[in-house]
């Protein structure tokens, strides 16, 4: 059989020895060998550095996000013959869809990430700009840039396809190249994942490098600018994050480690109920999907005490009617874990946890499979304890990593978070009730040790993603136990990547460094009104500066009828003078808007095609009838949109008063045509 190949310094590595065999989870044949051998993992780490990231850094987010789409499409197209070789590491088709389905999904939400929520340009502004000093010549802004490294991502054998590309996406998006280094038992098909995105042709040169096998020396070549993102064992993260190098080089370490997660039915979720049959089902789903393999997985089942019976009783009427077996039978609902090793490896966790409880469900010696061989594969039924001293140790402590869960009593609500806090660090949780003020008491009570908690009910259920599905909008991580790092959490994860720099510097340096126009740098006024310009002839500062225009009684008085708006302050003069901000009548904020609109538009047909909305909206100074507004606007930022025919620009709008007063400041956007020749 035929060892894997290794894909680093932009071609293919066949190692230099015939390497270890890898086995098919549901037959136990061979499927192939893998080994790290006569790679140069120095080497592999600088062609990254020297060709993967300048490639990336000639891209803007945009184009990458664009390049995601792009590559999650094409996978799209494979997606049956990924299924297919997920079968063999025992998955369902469920359970590969969940993997692989999941993985392309998260490609796809960077993508929409990067083209919403990031500038198309190469650096990343960072919050507001700050005032440094009184006269407005010194300011500062935080700004983001790609570290200059590589992203080594160390993955698990749970998720041979989503565990890749949950880390590849947001570090691709940053501009830093990846080496995916695969759990050895299901790295066949995380190969032939990364086979497939290379022959895509969409990654630029060196943004993506594979080894298979061993990591060998590879962590002593890191430098301060690469990251590892491990998944694992908190034991296995514990020694890699204290490795000589890694602790000397400062290098950033993110741990995604397995965690003795909880599910929390609440006290109003009695049988019959709809939150009472949603625990129960989430709970044996968490248990069979991936053959219970997830590190988001239920362990730990904390149900009132009063009610274990009733929750033992319905968890084991479900339980029993799943069908283990080979995934590629259409009845099997759950296939094997992933090698025999695994297996043993809970049968010797599940032991300890019979020291505190009882098998109430599942014989781990004994299981019925459809279509395999249950010694020849990796098979085990699911097994369910029930441990009536919820204050024991063991199911605090002891994770069997397969189709293993505990239930587990508690007394008060205060006992719950009690227990659910022991597990000293948790990926995931979940509140299963309707009463939301046991749901607050929860969710506040334990939110210190959990990356992510999910209040399920009948209110959200069918839109629920479940207990154990992490989203690429959301953090996936969690304090302690399970590792202390956060994983994807959208723009976050993205900046996860790149180095934050405080810039203090004059407003006009400031602009020339962000792109982006900051208060007390340099305008222009041009004779071409701004909005008679195409998107690629407007340049930041370009400005207009319109008034004034005198606000009078009439005004007032005709817009709070024609509004509605008879707020007192408009409309009650011995009223607005008792409010303590006010000398009498004012003008509504929204008149104060609207005239500000009518002095800078350019009525005619051009280029601006549409006003979207205003952002960061302040009323500065109360507007009385007789003030006369003058409106400065200047374009503050230009972002063209990758393979459409307008961008958006972002204009700074300050409107002021006849003593030079601002009474209003906001952000307005509009969407702006490309020149014609530009579309086609």
């Amino acid at each position: 059989m035929a060892a894997l190949r290794s894909f680093v310094n932009g071609d293919w590595h066949v190692p230099s020895e015939d390497g270890a065999p890898l086995h098919d989870a549901v037959t136990g044949e061979e499927v192939a060998r893998i080994s790290s051998a006569g790679i140069d993992m120095a080497g592999a780490l600088e062609y990254g550095r020297t060709r993967g990231g300048p490639a990336l850094g000639e891209l803007t987010f945009h184009q990458r996000a664009a390049l995601l789409k792009v590559l999650a499409s094409h996978l799209l197209e494979h997606r049956e013959e990924l299924y297919a070789l997920s079968a063999r590491t025992g998955a369902t088709l469920g359970d590969s869809k969940f993997d692989i389905d999941g993985g392309i999904g998260v490609l796809f939400g960077y993508s929409g990430k990067g083209r919403r929520e990031m500038p198309n340009a190469k650096v990343y502004v960072d919050g507001a700009v700050e005032p440094l000093g009184k006269g407005g010549t010194f300011v500062g802004q935080h700004i983001c840039t790609p570290l200059q490294g590589v992203a080594v991502q160390i993955n698990a054998f749970n998720f041979p396809v989503w565990g890749p590309l949950e880390k590849f996406a947001p570090a691709f998006l940053a501009g830093v190249p990846t080496l995916v280094k695969p759990a050895s038992q299901t790295a066949y098909l995380t190969h032939r994942l990364v086979e497939l995105m290379i022959s895509s042709g969409v990654l630029p040169e060196g943004s993506l490098q594979l080894v298979c096998g061993g990591v060998g020396d590879l962590l002593d070549h890191l430098t301060d600018q690469d990251l590892v993102s491990f998944t694992g064992s908190a034991a296995t993260g514990q020694r890699l994050r204290a490795h000589p190098n890694v602790a000397a080089r400062s290098v950033r370490f993110n741990v995604e480690a397995d965690s003795l997660n909880c599910s929390v039915l609440g006290p109003d979720a009695v049988p019959g109920t709809d939150e009472f049959a949603l625990f129960v089902k989430q709970l044996v789903t968490e248990m069979t999907v991936k053959a219970g393999q997830k590190c988001t997985a239920i362990r730990r089942a904390l149900v009132p005490a009063g009610r274990v019976d009733d929750v033992v009783q319905a968890a084991s009427e479900r339980l029993s009617k799943v069908v283990v077996g080979n995934p590629a039978s259409p009845e099997v609902r759950m296939g094997a874990l992933a090698s025999l090793e695994q297996r043993e490896e809970v049968r010797r966790s599940l032991k300890a946890l019979l020291a505190a409880g009882t098998l109430v469900h599942g014989d781990p010696e004994r299981v019925e499979v459809a279509g395999a061989d249950a010694e020849r594969g990796a098979f085990l039924p699911p097994l369910l304890v029930r441990c009536d001293d919820a204050d024991r140790a063991e199911p605090h402590e002891v994770e069997a990593f397969g189709p293993v869960s505990t239930i587990l009593p508690y007394e008060s609500s205060e006992h719950a978070v009690d227990l659910a806090r022991r597990g000293l660090g948790s990926l995931a949780g979940s509140v299963v009730t309707a009463d939301t003020d046991f749901a607050r008491e929860v969710v506040v009570g334990t939110a210190s040790r959990h990356g992510r908690l999910l209040v399920l009910n009948r209110h959200n259920a069918k839109e629920s993603t479940g207990h154990g599905s992490p989203l690429p909008a959301l953090v996936h991580g969690g304090p302690g136990r399970a590792g202390g790092g956060e994983e994807m959490g959208g723009v976050r994860g993205v900046l996860h990547h790149m180095q934050r720099t405080a810039v203090q510097a004059d407003p006009d340096t400031l602009t020339a460094i962000t792109g982006q126009w900051v208060p007390g740098s340099g305008r222009t006024v041009t004779d071409v009104h701004p909005f008679r310009k195409h998107l690629e002839d407007l340049r930041v500062g370009d400005t207009v500066v319109a008034g004034p225009r005198a606000v009078t009684m009439a005004d007032v008085e005709h817009f709070a009828e024609f509004t509605g708006d008879t707020f007192y302050a408009h409309t009650d003069d011995e009223a607005a003078r008792a409010n303590p901000f006010f000398d009498g009548r004012v003008a509504h904020g929204y008149l104060v808007v609207s005239f500000a609109a009518g002095l800078f538009v350019e009525p005619s047909p051009g280029p601006v095609l549409a006003n979207y909305g205003l952002e960061n909206l302040r009323f500065l100074t109360p507007t009385y009838p007789g003030d006369e507004l003058t409106v400065t606007l200047t374009a503050k930022q230009i972002t063209p949109r990758v393979n459409a025919e307008h961008g958006e620009v972002r204009w700074d709008a300050d409107v002021t008063n006849q003593d030079g007063e601002s009474v209003a400041k906001y952000d307005v956007l509009t969407l702006v045509a490309k020149r014609p020749e530009e579309k086609a």
